[in-house]
């Protein structure tokens, strides 16, 4: 059988390169040998998120990332606008209200993208923050962070995004689009090994944590910050060594490749495989306008199909896709094409499929 693909939404492909280096010997975290190690990825790490701004680095999903967003930019009773596209939106809303944040939703259907229009009617003085997924997996949408974060320029609110699905594989320019706070994790368009959450913090992110009275401790931006700063970068605890090591090579491997490119390597790749499917008759679910360049999702209606084309995929195949989440639990399968992923990839993927249909 052919070696396994996960064309899943994350965890992705990784590299046998960057896997090689998981393989090395583990270095102490005090040394001026990782310190080194730490430094490198961390410029590259800012590169991808197009920053100036430092970008933290600690070890969990990307779950563990909005956590720390919420713990570090704001205060109980605190009032948020956060605008929901899908099961990730709805997981920053629960995760606010549970550390006491006053929350506004903005609830757009779902296979749908929030809009200025619908922010601006809700968005008012009183938020602390606007809160927004970049691209939202469980329905296959990605939002316009770009004209939105241009709406933003002149607020006082900060900027909050969820980029784990979109950070190296969808354009993001963290300075340029005003956000505050970018989130995004290792096992996605990063091709890296799951356990690695990024947090870009801007200079007004910085301020309002300086502010913030919800209790942290391992999360604590102005601790990394202060460890990151040193001469030699650190980590306040013990990181995870091995996974900075792998993730350092993926960044190398996206550089020489041109992150543009990358890019423009998803959009090509995703295009080719919704062609394809849509002769094979399958039903897209996202609305064209607000498709995502790094996962599509199929919605099938027929009791039990969905569930019957994600086993044989994995067992005839060895083809890893998702099922749907939420309320589309059963009735959609959802396929990744982010990060290691290439025209074969592609292609044998879709034979898979076909032959499943």
């Amino acid at each position: 059988m052919q070696e396994k693909l996960l064309m899943t939404p994350g965890p992705t492909n990784v590299p046998e390169r960057v896997l090689s280096k998981m393989a090395e010997a583990v270095l102490h975290h005090r040394t001026t040998e990782y310190g080194m190690l730490f430094a490198e990825m961390n410029e590259r790490i800012k590169r991808i998120f197009q920053t100036t701004n430092p970008v933290l680095t600690f070890p969990a999903a990307g779950t563990g990332g909005l956590e720390a967003s919420i713990v570090n930019m704001f205060s109980k009773g605190d009032k948020v606008l956060i605008a929901s596209i899908g099961v990730f939106g709805d997981r920053f809303i629960k995760i606010a209200k549970i550390f006491g944040l006053e929350v506004d939703e903005i609830k757009i259907p779902w296979g749908e993208g929030v809009t200025v229009e619908d922010i601006k009617g809700k968005l008012t003085d009183e938020h602390k923050a606007l809160i927004v997924t970049h691209n939202e997996t469980s329905t296959a949408s990605t939002n316009p962070i770009k004209e939105i974060g241009e709406f933003m320029k002149e607020k006082n609110q900060l900027l909050i995004v969820d980029g784990v699905s979109s950070i190296g594989g969808i354009e993001a320019k963290m300075d340029e689009w005003n956000i505050d706070v970018l989130i995004t994790a290792s096992q996605k368009a990063l091709m890296s090994p799951p356990g690695l959450a990024f947090v870009g913090v801007s200079e007004k992110a910085f301020e309002a944590a300086k502010k913030s009275t919800i209790p942290k401790y391992y999360w604590d931006f102005l601790s990394a910050r202060e460890y990151l700063d040193k001469p030699v970068p650190e980590n306040p605890y013990t990181p995870a060594v091995s996974l900075i090591n792998a993730t350092n090579e993926a960044l190398k491997m996206i550089e020489e490749e041109g992150l543009y490119n990358v890019y423009k390597r998803h959009e090509v790749l995703a295009k080719k495989f919704r062609d394809e499917t849509e002769k094979m008759g399958l039903k897209v679910f996202t609305n064209e306008k607000f498709i995502s360049p790094t996962v599509t999702g199929f919605l099938i209606e027929e009791e039990g199909k969905a569930s019957k084309i994600k086993k044989r995929m994995e067992q005839e195949f060895n083809i890893v896709i998702a099922g749907g989440q939420g309320k589309l639990k059963g009735k959609m399968i959802r396929i990744g094409h982010m990060g290691c992923v290439d025209e074969e990839m592609i292609d044998r993927t879709l034979n898979a499929l076909r032959k499943c249909l």
